[in-house]
């Protein structure tokens, strides 16, 4: 036995632990999904529901533009469905009662035009026959006469037309009319609501990128919100430790200021080094090889992103 393979077996008897393998810790980050909210269109905000650090509720209004065009819009396409949906009753129906009811009184007037005129036509035909009336004077109630029953004709024909609906085609196409205009109205309704940004989850706001009264550009985000149970820890494997990790793989988690107990579960582990050396690997270059790995916080309330921990078996 050398001297010191005699040192080492003192230390050890003496101080606990002394040649035990070194445990794995793992240096890392916590990191968040964020969710941002941007408008369609472009606008000028009105209001801001929330300030940053705020919790946000899925559904609530946190921010909203100005809607004047866009209610415009609306009040355009709603007037256009009603003018639609007049016309469409109106074809199915037929003519009104007060135009109906016009067409019956010129009918009754030409239905009596008709009996006067067929009364002086026939005592004419009959003084006409004892050669009392002049022929010209028969020829003249005959055309009055025949005058008066195409009156009749026209009336009733029109009293009859006026009491159908519309054919098919019509109708056909003041329902397309009508869906369209719907259509139109709908798109309008949509467009006024989405001048209301709402929280898509549950979560924290972290930033908001503008102001009310400034201008937002379509696209662009207005501010950002992440949900506090879902934090991430990003942390790096050094090499020798990369094959003893494994997915699933349940750490001790701590950071200054976190609770006792904290752990993550991993849940993503590279195959491929993120950072190598701008050298060939040689045994005493494979040291400096890491490997990225995401692990899920389990109680990750109260933990905010950007702070740094320390993982370990």
């Amino acid at each position: 036995m050398s001297v010191l393979d005699w040192i080492v077996g003192v230390v050890a008897m003496v101080v606990p632990g002394f040649g035990a393998p070194e445990v794995p810790v793992f240096n890392g980050y916590l990191e968040a999904d964020y969710v941002y909210l941007a408008a369609l269109t472009p606008g000028r905000i009105v209001t801001m529901g929330a300030e940053e650090g705020e919790v946000v509720r899925a559904g609530q209004v946190l921010v909203t533009l100005e809607d004047s065009v866009q209610q415009s819009a609306l009040r355009a396409a709603e007037a256009g469905v009603r003018q639609a949906r007049a016309n469409l009753d109106n074809l199915r129906t037929g003519g009104r009662a007060d135009e109906i009811a016009v067409i019956e009184a010129s009918l009754r007037r030409a239905e009596a035009d008709r009996a006067l005129a067929a009364a002086n036509f026939a005592r004419t035909e009959g003084l006409a026959r004892q050669g009392q009336v002049a022929a010209a004077k028969l020829d003249l109630d005959r055309a009055g006469l025949a005058r008066a029953e195409a009156e009749v004709e026209q009336l009733t024909a029109q009293l009859h037309v006026a009491r159908l609906p519309a054919r098919d085609a019509q109708v056909l196409a003041a329902e397309a009319g009508l869906e369209m205009a719907e259509a139109l109205a709908e798109e309008a309704r949509t467009q006024v609501a989405e001048r209301q940004l709402r929280a898509p989850v549950t979560g924290l706001l972290d930033r908001r990128f503008f102001d009310a009264g400034e201008v937002a550009a379509a696209g662009v985000p207005i501010l950002s919100v992440f949900q506090p149970e879902r934090i991430r820890v990003v942390f790096y494997v050094p090499s020798a430790a990369r094959a003893g990790v494994r997915l699933g793989e349940v750490l001790q988690m701590g950071c200054d200021g976190c609770a006792a107990g904290l752990t993550a579960r991993v849940v993503k582990l590279a195959i491929e080094p993120q950072y190598t050396p701008p050298i060939l690997y040689s045994r005493d270059e494979r040291g400096r090889l890491v490997f990225r790995a995401e692990a899920q916080v389990v109680g990750a309330e109260g933990l905010l992103p950007g702070q740094p921990v320390t993982l370990w078996r």
